[in-house]
C-alpha cells in the first residue's frame, strides 16, 4: 500500500535509497554457470551456420571466463557477466530497446550474436555505459528474487488482460440490443467491432512506443484509465455513430494495456520466475467470463423484445451492461493508482539518464519483498562509468521514436530471411497469425449474434457465459502438454488449432441449440490453448537481435486482419453462416502452416534467454487476440 500523490500518475521522482537494506557485493549470491562452457567452433563454416546456432548462442553457448564462477561475486567477475550477457543475447534485446546500439569490436551486424566472452576486452569502451548498467540491475533485480512486490504486480496488470477481453466480447455482446435500439441492420452493427479494432490499432502501436518515451508508469496508469472514462461514456451514447466513436476510443487505452503491462510487469521478474508470464493469460479467460455473466443478468431483463417500438426507455440492458464494464475498469484503476505503489523501470530511468532513482527503484523493490539488495550508485558507475560522464549516452524521445520504426526497416526484416529453414519460419509464423487474426474475429466477435439465431435472448447469453467458462482451462492444459516429449509446442498447437477448425464447421451443422452449445464450448477451450501456444511459440523461433520485428509484424499483420473481418462479415455474403465457414477454412489453413513449421522450440531456452524471448513478446504480441 502506498502513499497517494496525484502527480504520480504522470511522472515517478522517488530518489528515496534505503541504505539499511544495501549489503556488501562480496555477499551477494556467487553468479550460477548459466551458460554451456562449450566454445563455439571459430572454423565452422559460414555457410552451415543454422538457425539452431543462433539459438545456441542466444541460450549462452559461449565460453565463460572461470571467474565468472567464483565463490563470492566481485566487480571483476560482475563487469564479465555482463559483458558475456550482452556478447550472448544480442545487440538489440528487450532490454535494451531504450539504449544505444551495441557495436562490439570487430562485429558487424551479422556477426554480433556470435562472439564469444573470449573474444570481449572487458572495459571495452564499444559497449555503452547505459547497456552495461541495465544488465546489472537485471543481475540486482534476479538476486533480490520473487516477493510480495511481484506478486502484487502480477495481480494489477492482470486487470490489463481482464480488461482486454471485457471489452472484446463486451462490444461483441452488445451488437443485438444496439441493432435493434438505433434502427441498425444486425450485419451493420457490426461496424461497432470494426470501430474498435480501429482504435485498439492505434492504441497498440502508440502506447508501445510511448512507454519507452515517457516511461512505463505513466502509461501503465493510463491505459485503464482511458478504458474506464470512455466505457462509461459509451454507456450515455445517445446514437449510433456516437457510440461507434466511443467504442474506438475506449480502443486506444484497450490496445495499450498487453504491451505495457507486460513491460511493467516482465522488467521487474527475476529472469528464473518469467514463465509466470504464461498465467495472465487465464486472467484475459476471467475478462471473458465477467463480460459473459454481466450480460446474462443484464441484456435479457432489461433488452427490447423485437426492433418494433425499440427506444432507450424501455432497451436499458445493454447500458446497464456496458456502464458496468466501465465502473468495473475506472475501479481496476483506483486499484492500481491508489491502493500500489508502482516503480518506474529501472532500466528505463538509466537509459534517460536517472540513475538516482534508478538505484532507488531498486531498492524500494528489495523493501517491499522485505529482503536485501546489493545495488548502489558506486557499483553502476564502477561497471558503466559515472553518471555525469555518459549522460550523452541515453537516448532522447525523438530517437526513441526513430528506433522504434526502424525495427520494421529492410535492415532489420532481411535477417528474418537469412536462411532458407528461418525464411520458412518467418512466412508461416506471419500466415498464422494473419489468418487466426481474422478467423477468430470472424468467429468470437459475433458469436452472440450466431447463438441468438436458434435462442431465446436468456438462452443466448446463457450460453455464451458457459462458453466462456469453458475456455479458462485451455491455457493451463496447454502450459503442462507443450513440455511432453514428442508433444512440445507444435504438437500441442497444431493439434489445438486442428479441433477449433472442425468445431467450427460442426458448429454450422445443426440448429440444435444444445448443440452449439456444446461445439462453441469445446471450441473455447482449444482456442485458447491455441493462442497460448503461439504467443510463447512466435517469440522463441526468432533470433534474438530482429524478435522485436518478427513479432511486431505478426503483431500488426494480426490487427489488420481483426479489422478486416468485421467488413468481411457485412458485405462478403448474404448467408449468415458464410463467415462461419471462412473462420473454419482460415484456421484450418493455419494448422497445415503450423505443421509445416521447421523448428520445435521445446527446451530450447535457457535460464537467460527465456526472459528476453517471453518479455519480448509480451511488448509486442500479447496485445493481440
Amino acid at each position: 500500500m502506498g502513499n497517494v500523490n496525484w502527480k504520480d500518475l504522470f511522472a515517478n521522482r522517488d530518489r528515496r535509497q534505503y541504505p539499511e537494506l544495501v549489503i556488501p557485493l562480496a555477499n551477494a549470491p556467487a553468479p550460477d554457470p548459466y551458460a554451456e562452457k562449450k566454445p563455439v567452433s571459430d572454423e565452422e563454416d559460414e555457410s552451415n551456420f543454422s538457425l539452431d546456432r543462433a539459438s545456441c548462442q542466444e541460450k549462452g553457448t559461449a565460453l565463460v571466463p572461470s571467474y565468472i564462477t567464483t565463490a563470492t561475486l566481485t566487480l571483476e567477475a560482475l563487469r564479465a557477466e555482463v559483458e558475456n550477457d550482452i556478447a550472448t543475447s544480442g545487440h538489440d534485446t528487450v532490454y535494451d530497446r531504450t539504449l544505444p546500439d551495441v557495436s562490439l569490436p570487430n562485429a558487424d551486424r551479422s556477426t554480433r550474436v556470435r562472439v564469444r566472452v573470449t573474444d570481449l576486452e572487458t572495459d571495452s569502451p564499444d559497449i555503452p555505459p547505459p547497456k552495461r548498467k541495465a544488465k546489472v540491475i537485471n543481475r540486482a533485480i534476479q538476486d533480490i528474487g520473487m516477493g510480495r512486490y511481484q506478486y502484487e504486480l502480477f495481480v494489477l496488470c492482470g486487470f490489463g488482460w481482464v480488461a482486454d477481453n471485457l471489452w472484446l466480447q463486451g462490444v461483441a455482446l452488445t451488437l443485438t440490443p444496439l441493432s435493434m435500439e438505433f434502427g441498425v441492420s444486425e450485419t451493420h452493427s457490426r461496424f461497432a467491432t470494426c470501430a474498435l479494432f480501429v482504435g485498439l490499432i492505434v492504441g497498440a502501436s502508440f502506447w508501445g512506443i510511448a512507454s519507452d518515451a515517457i516511461g512505463r508508469r505513466p502509461a501503465f496508469n493510463m491505459t485503464l484509465f482511458l478504458c474506464g472514462a470512455f466505457g462509461l461514456a459509451a454507456g450515455g451514447g445517445s446514437s449510433w455513430v456516437g457510440v461507434c466513436a466511443l467504442y474506438a476510443c475506449l480502443g486506444l487505452g484497450v490496445g495499450g494495456n498487453l504491451p505495457v503491462d507486460a513491460a511493467v510487469f516482465l522488467e521487474c521478474l527475476p529472469p528464473n520466475s518469467a514463465s509466470i508470464l504464461t498465467g495472465l493469460a487465464t486472467w484475459w479467460s476471467i475478462g471473458t467470463l465477467i463480460a459473459s455473466m454481466l450480460a446474462w443478468a443484464y441484456i435479457p431483463n432489461f433488452s427490447c423484445e423485437s426492433y418494433e417500438n425499440c427506444t432507450k426507455a424501455n432497451n436499458w440492458g445493454w447500458r446497464y451492461f456496458v456502464l458496468t464494464l466501465g465502473a468495473i475498469t475506472f475501479a481496476m484503476f483506483l486499484c492500481r493508482f491508489l491502493l500500489f505503489t508502482l516503480y518506474e523501470s529501472p532500466k528505463f530511468l538509466v537509459s534517460r539518464g536517472r540513475q538516482d532513482e534508478a538505484v532507488a527503484a531498486v531498492h524500494g523493490i528489495a523493501r517491499r519483498n522485505k529482503t536485501n539488495t546489493w545495488l548502489t550508485e558506486d557499483v553502476l558507475n564502477e561497471i558503466g562509468g559515472h553518471a555525469e560522464e555518459n549522460s550523452k549516452q541515453g537516448l532522447s524521445t525523438v530517437d526513441i521514436f526513430k528506433r522504434s520504426f526502424e525495427r520494421f526497416s529492410y535492415q532489420q526484416v532481411a535477417p528474418l530471411f537469412a536462411t532458407k529453414r528461418l525464411a520458412i519460419s518467418t512466412i508461416l509464423i506471419w500466415f498464422c497469425w494473419t489468418t487466426i487474426g481474422m478467423g477468430y474475429t470472424l468467429f468470437n466477435a459475433f458469436l452472440p449474434q450466431y447463438l441468438s439465431a436458434n435462442s431465446t435472448t436468456y438462452e443466448t447469453y446463457r450460453n455464451y457465459a458457459i462458453t466462456a467458462v469453458c475456455g479458462i482451462p485451455g491455457p493451463l492444459v496447454a502450459w503442462y502438454t507443450v513440455e511432453l516429449p514428442y508433444v512440445g509446442r507444435k504438437g500441442t498447437m497444431a493439434f489445438s488449432t486442428l479441433v477449433t477448425g472442425v468445431l467450427l464447421f460442426c458448429f454450422t451443422a445443426s440448429k440444435d441449440p444444445n448443440i452449439q452449445l456444446l461445439c462453441s464450448a469445446l471450441e473455447s477451450f482449444f482456442q485458447m490453448a491455441m493462442y497460448g501456444v503461439l504467443y510463447a511459440y512466435t517469440p522463441e523461433v526468432f533470433p534474438a537481435p530482429n524478435r522485436g520485428t518478427g513479432t511486431g509484424i505478426a503483431s500488426c499483420l494480426n490487427r489488420i486482419a481483426g479489422l478486416m473481418a468485421p467488413i468481411i462479415g457485412v458485405y462478403a455474403s448474404t448467408n449468415p453462416v458464410a463467415p462461419i465457414y471462412a473462420s473454419g477454412a482460415l484456421i484450418l489453413a493455419s494448422f497445415v502452416a503450423m505443421v509445416l513449421l521447421p523448428i520445435e522450440t521445446r527446451g530450447k531456452q535457457a535460464l537467460y534467454s527465456a526472459r528476453p524471448v517471453i518479455q519480448e513478446f509480451g511488448f509486442q504480441m500479447l496485445q493481440q487476440q
